[in-house]
């Protein structure tokens, strides 16, 4: 290990157990145990971080949102200018505009962002420069002996709000019914143009230099092995990550793969019947396909046009329905998203009109709405087609995602595949929609890797 490595272990080891000393099992440090504090000016300037010399070191980091832009917030949500109601009964056409003036009401008159920010806030937050970018992480480390560092890519939509769930029974696993043994170090990051990281000034920003960046990262805070995790374009970052097969990445973690073989993934694109001779599984897989490919014109918009998205820098309520309507007509994955809007509480973590809020008012807040949807236009390459990974995988198969992987093709794509399962319920978003579920998942998918 070279003796930049070792100087940022150790210096991130020490901000780590003053964290971990102030704490009980179960509960997590906060950023105010740290000695540089992030006071962001405006809700559209990244927030300011200690100086330093050194563009690689690893620099505490806190979330404190002016006042003055929530106040803002409120005031855009409440000069909406509507248009008329829909003229059809179904969501056809898009969100119904009671749905969306209800969600409006409430967003400016009820919800509390100081919430979410202050449960943010009791975690470890940090900011280190990789590729002449700056990268914001979460990083919780275990109590536990022998905890597999684990980093977790989230997607679009979404942000880091979508893990705040499953951070507690993947570094706490006994508290949550598991054993020590199972327990990871957890790495959070936000993905360039996302939420706290620094936006890209230049093109070259796609998955294929994100898993790159990631493994650097990883090396950064000491970790010589480790393994990684994504869904929607966080699976996208562990494909590219299990293509370059960095020294130490000992396996990866998907909850969306790219299973599809390249005769399959043909037909697909020109919308031909399903080839002849698939099992009731891979059949089901390729009408599942036909039906995503035709409900992804948001996609194909942020693809070609990315910087026309004006509105939706300016506009909350714009940016609020564009983030939640994936033009499924009520399906997965934006159902249980809908189905959030009217759930005020969850016992068993499902998602919640709060927590949409809370990811929505992030990209608000941090005005990422088009710097986050460049990475469509970023990358060029084929979604659920077969890539060639060749390392360790593991894929869990949730009944609400864009399509079911079949264990056939699975076995195909991914030849060294340590783990496989379809479960019973979660959908897309599935560690925000089933956080418990989806620890669990994790848990079971490494665990031959101890």
């Amino acid at each position: 290990m070279s003796d930049e490595i070792n100087h940022q272990r150790r210096r991130f080891l020490g901000i780590a157990g003053i964290t971990i000393a102030a704490t009980q099992l179960g509960r997590f440090g906060s950023a105010n145990a740290q000695s540089s504090q992030t006071k962001p000016e405006t809700a559209t300037t990244q927030p300011r971080t200690a100086q330093t010399t050194d563009p690689t070191a690893i620099r505490s980091f806190r979330i404190n949102m002016p006042e003055k832009a929530l106040v803002d917030l409120r005031r855009r949500i409440a000069s909406t200018q509507w248009p008329e109601k829909e003229t059809v009964t179904d969501l056809s056409q898009g969100l119904p505009l009671a749905t969306m003036q209800e969600l409006a009401r409430y967003w400016a008159k009820d919800y509390n962002w100081r919430k979410v920010e202050a449960k943010l806030n009791a975690l470890p937050h940090f900011i280190t420069a990789i590729d002449g970018l700056d990268i914001h992480f979460i990083h919780v480390r275990s109590q536990h002996e022998n905890a597999l560092p684990l980093i977790v890519t989230h997607g679009w939509p979404g942000s880091i709000i979508e893990q705040l769930k499953i951070i507690d029974p993947l570094v706490n696993p006994t508290a949550h019914g598991a054993s020590a043994s199972d327990a990871f170090h957890v790495v959070i990051p936000s993905m360039p143009g996302y939420g706290f990281s620094g936006k890209p000034t230049t093109a070259g920003w796609g998955p294929e230099r994100m898993g790159r960046a990631w493994d650097v990262l990883m090396k950064r805070l000491g970790y010589t092995r480790y393994v990684a995790q994504g869904g929607d374009w966080g699976a996208f970052v562990v494909d590219q990550m299990g293509l370059q097969a960095p020294a130490g990445l000992l396996a990866i973690h998907t909850n969306m793969p790219a299973t599809v073989p390249a005769d399959i993934d043909r037909a697909l694109q020109t919308g031909s019947p399903a080839p002849s001779g698939l099992s009731a599984a891979e059949r089901r897989a390729y009408e599942q396909l036909i039906r995503t490919f035709k409900q992804v014109d948001y996609a194909r918009i942020m693809a070609s046009r990315p910087q026309t998205l004006y509105g939706i820098a300016d506009s909350p309520v714009g940016l609020a329905a564009w983030l939640l309507d994936h033009n499924d007509a009520g399906g997965q994955p934006a159902a249980a998203v809908v189905e959030a809007l009217n759930r005020t509480t969850s016992a068993t973590g499902e998602l919640t009109r709060d927590e949409i809020l809370d990811n929505i008012t992030l990209y608000w807040l941090t005005n990422t709405a088009v710097s986050a949807s460049r990475l469509y236009w970023e990358y060029k390459g084929g979604f659920f087609n077969t890539k060639g990974v060749s390392i360790p995988v593991a894929v869990s198969v949730f009944p609400g995602e864009q399509y079911e992987a079949p264990r056939s093709w699975t076995e195909r794509a991914y030849p060294k595949l340590i783990y496989y399962n379809q479960l019973a319920k979660g959908g897309h978003f599935a560690a925000w929609e089933q956080p418990m579920i989806f620890a669990q998942e994790l848990r079971a998918g490494f665990r031959s890797l101890r």
